[in-house]
């Protein structure tokens, strides 16, 4: 996983057995269209996080992630629902940062949203 535009910091303060999820609001990076979905949930593997060279001068921090097999989200219906985004007006605000801290309920209701009942790492790998 990469978050925060490759940023170090964010990805120390995980450790191995926490879960993660995306959020993408769109279908690719800065794009204008709204696909405002969950789109990947997994689980921190042990190893460190670690420079990757993605060329072009770009060498952004990554950590290695068990994805879950899930399917993508809309997060509308959810938003009243999830403790992060209920009763904020402008809920997207957070999700701008890159990586915050969710409960375990938002985590849960989120795993059967994208039709996850149990959680099971499925496989192992690099980003």
């Amino acid at each position: 996983m990469q978050v925060c535009h490759g940023k170090a910091g964010p990805l120390k303060r995980l450790r191995p057995g926490d879960r993660v999820v995306y959020y993408s609001p769109s279908t690719e990076f800065g794009g204008k269209d709204r696909l405002q979905c969950f789109t990947a949930l997994g689980e921190v593997l042990p190893r460190e996080p670690y420079l990757f060279d993605m060329g072009g001068g770009f060498t952004p921090w990554r950590r290695d992630v068990a994805w879950q097999t899930s399917q993508h989200c809309p997060i509308r219906p959810l938003l009243e629902r999830l403790e992060f985004s209920r009763g904020q007006k402008n809920w997207a605000y957070q999700l701008r940062f890159g990586l915050f801290q969710i409960s375990g309920l938002d985590m849960a209701l989120i795993d059967q949203a994208m039709g996850v009942q149990k959680f099971e790492v499925l496989s192992s790998g690099g980003c």
